[in-house]
């Protein structure tokens, strides 16, 4: 039994000692050294995690001559590996570097918007990233430009209804003036309008009010490609109806893309039936009452 006692403690010994070793030949290290002297803990403890010390030397390396988040070498993008103390205790985590902390910052805004069934495209639509090399497109975004101005000064302003062919950016510019503003801190929902309505049917049993309430109440909605949806009596009636009364009475900015003329939407809305007529004609009022209309035929650059 002694004999396995003195294999033990020597074993124990060497380990020690080849800890000592490598921690010794680390604090050569400027980097590990300096990440050492700013933890109060006695050199025996910091002994144990000469390992882990060593990672967070390694990725503070990667990090001094990183130029954007993109170069990043570290193990999770945009963090460092780095100790503290807790409760006398050491504790390795990730923290963000100055890049991701500039990228969350700068995403931040989109907490503001409601998407809903939106290509990543539209979502990180941006008005410095619109194209204005075709003409047919300019009254569009002029009238967003002062939109926005307006908004920005506290203002009020109608929405738009923006009809146009098929890929000539309407969703997009549209998209773009409401990251603007969410930026400055508005609300925004932005509906594409067939599906949203097949997904609402869906949550009557679970969601539904929440998510037509966010929509209803929003600061500013875009209902997209309107017309494009199979009209029933319900969703132009119930959802359609319904949404455009609330903000019609509240004043709240509400805008639609479509492919579809004010005209051809009535017909659409109507529903082949004399009643759905009359409310088809009540929806287009609201509408127009909501909205300036502008016309913008332009080039296709889905092909």
């Amino acid at each position: 039994m002694k004999d396995v006692k003195n294999v033990i403690d020597k074993k124990y010994n060497f380990d020690i000692y080849k800890l000592e070793e490598n921690f010794n030949i680390e604090m050569e290290d400027d980097t590990f050294k300096k990440i050492v002297k700013g933890l109060n803990l006695s050199r025996e403890e910091l002994i144990k995690y000469t390992s882990r010390i060593k990672d967070s030397a390694l990725e503070l390396k990667n990090c001094k001559n990183c130029k954007n988040i993109m170069e990043c070498k570290n193990t999770m993008c945009g963090y460092v590996y780095y100790p503290s103390i807790l409760q006398d205790n050491l504790v390795f985590s990730y923290v963000p570097c100055k890049y991701k902390k500039k990228l969350d910052n700068d995403m931040s805004y989109q907490n503001n918007i409601f998407s809903f069934d939106m290509p990543k495209e539209i979502i990180n639509a941006s008005m410095k990233d619109i194209y204005t090399d075709d003409k047919n497109r300019l009254e569009a975004i002029k009238w967003l430009t002062t939109f926005i101005k307006k908004i920005e000064n506290g203002e009020k302003s109608k929405g738009l209804f923006l009809t146009g062919n098929f890929g000539c950016g309407k969703t997009y510019l549209v998209a773009a003036a409401f990251n603007e503003l969410a930026k400055k801190g508005k609300k925004v929902a932005c509906l594409y309008y067939p599906e949203f309505l097949r997904s609402l049917k869906e949550r009557f049993s679970d969601d539904y009010k929440e998510i037509f309430n966010k929509v209803k109440k929003c600061d500013l909605l875009l209902i997209d490609d309107i017309g494009a949806e199979t009209v029933t009596c319900w969703n132009r009636d119930e959802v359609l109806g319904t949404i455009l009364q609330y903000r019609m009475q509240e004043n709240l900015p509400t805008f639609f893309t479509s492919n579809l003329s004010i005209n051809e939407l009535e017909t659409h809305l109507a529903y082949n039936d004399s009643e759905g007529k009359l409310k088809a004609r009540r929806i287009i009022e609201r509408i127009k009452y909501l909205t300036d209309n502008i016309t913008m035929i332009a080039e296709n650059r889905r092909k």
